[in-house]
């Protein structure tokens, strides 16, 4: 087996080579919260460099619920025509392409002007940047309710438009990474308590979903294989996740980990221990092979053909990759033709975390941009000069999204 050859999921469908496209964070909406030009020329990038698995970014199931203020949102049919020229764009050369289906709970930046959700009313703690984030309200049972069916729909849509597959996004400290962890679910009902209560809402969510789309249609779920926060979830309740997923059709688990307050998807511990550069999931990807039903996939950090081949040889089934491709969407295609290529970003050891792993997705966006407009990337730019046009970036269309839900655009239907 190489990273060039073909991959069977279990709904009988197959990945054309085991190298993914992760999904990074775009931010590149229009001013309807549909794919814009830019995504989609972005999209052609990485189509015509050779993944055999494009994952889209967080796409929103709920307007009122966004991980960034430019982000795309299917709820409705009303801009199904710009998602399937997004979804024909990334499947020109033979891909499949998953939307990832994401609800941020309390992970929404309080400056957005929505109110804020978790399972329970507990802020984030990120030191003189926590002010950033609301307090967020517990969501009752019919609030539950809603969530479920929303991603239900959106995954219905995301078939219609053409898409081969959703991914739902239960890692990184998101919704429903959130009911997962004992330290942002403290409910005493049926959603909380034991680890069966609290990834009630992630196997309901698949069930649903599985039912509502075609037996050919992939269900991926995103799981974090760590908090990396003490008392948290960790490898053991990730291990019992993944057994429990197994009998609900779900064709890939991508691993991963950490989360707003503890970014281990970028290399860093809560503590500031740095993690491995590449493969961070590696190690806990190898355990859990024996015991999963379905393919998995490790992503974080890989930019070197041989750590890529490493982890094929550990018996995960895909190799996910993301910043690399942000810097080289024609990686694929290079390490096909023998070229060992390894792009890479330097690292940004600031002292303030926080601030450090703002810059670090600030210069991943940076990349993006360039890429959208038919540019080269630049991985030498500065993280402060892409930080700040970030922040500029991020301010305008704050405004713009405010605006559009005053005017009652995204109203769910």
């Amino acid at each position: 087996m190489t990273l060039f050859t073909s991959l069977m999921l279990p709904n009988g469908t197959s990945i054309p080579n085991r190298i993914a496209k992760a999904a990074m964070e775009e931010n590149m909406a229009d001013a309807d919260h549909a794919p814009s030009d830019d995504l989609i020329r972005l999209y052609d990038a990485w189509a015509r460099g050779g993944a055999g698995l494009i994952i889209t970014g967080n796409v929103m199931i709920d307007a009122r619920a966004m991980t960034g203020p430019g982000g795309v949102v299917l709820e409705d049919d009303r801009h199904l025509a710009r998602f399937r020229h997004w979804a024909d764009t990334a499947r020109q050369r033979g891909a499949q392409v998953w939307m990832q289906l994401n609800h941020p709970g309390r992970q929404m930046l309080s400056a957005l002007g929505q109110p804020t959700v978790a399972p329970s009313a507990i802020a984030l703690e990120l030191g003189t940047f926590s002010k950033r984030f609301a307090m967020p309200r517990a969501l009752t049972e019919t609030d539950i309710a809603d969530v479920l069916a929303r991603f239900t729909r959106s995954a219905v849509l995301a078939e219609q438009s053409g898409f081969t597959g959703v991914e739902i996004h239960a890692a990184h400290g998101y919704l429903l990474s959130q009911f997962l962890s004992p330290l942002t679910n403290r409910r005493e009902d049926r959603w909380g308590g034991s680890l069966e209560n609290r990834a009630r809402l992630l196997l309901d969510v698949v069930k649903s979903v599985r039912n509502a789309v075609s037996p050919g249609f992939a269900v991926a779920v995103k799981l974090n294989s760590a908090d990396f926060q003490r008392g948290g979830f960790g490898p053991a309740d990730a291990r019992r996740v993944i057994d429990m997923l197994g009998a609900h059709g779900v064709d890939l688990i991508e691993l991963s980990g950490g989360s707003y307050e503890a970014p281990a998807m970028q290399g860093e511990a809560r503590d500031g221990r740095t993690l491995a550069r590449e493969a961070y999931f590696l190690e806990f990807a190898r355990d859990m092979v024996a015991v999963a039903t379905m393919p998995l996939m490790v992503t974080g950090g890989i930019r070197r053909l041989a750590v890529a081949e490493q982890v094929l040889e550990s018996g995960t089934a895909m190799v996910g990759i993301a910043t690399a491709l942000s810097i080289d969407p024609e990686l694929p295609n290079r390490w096909r033709q023998g070229d060992a290529s390894a792009p890479q970003l330097k690292p940004i050891q600031w002292k303030n975390k926080a601030l450090g792993s703002l810059a670090n997705m600030a210069v991943v966006k940076f990349q993006l941009k360039r890429l959208s407009a038919g540019r080269t990337p630049n991985p030498a730019v500065s993280p402060l000069r892409a930080l700040i046009a970030q922040q500029i970036g991020t301010a305008c269309q704050t405004r713009r999204y405010r605006q559009w839900m005053t005017r009652g655009a995204a109203i769910p239907q």
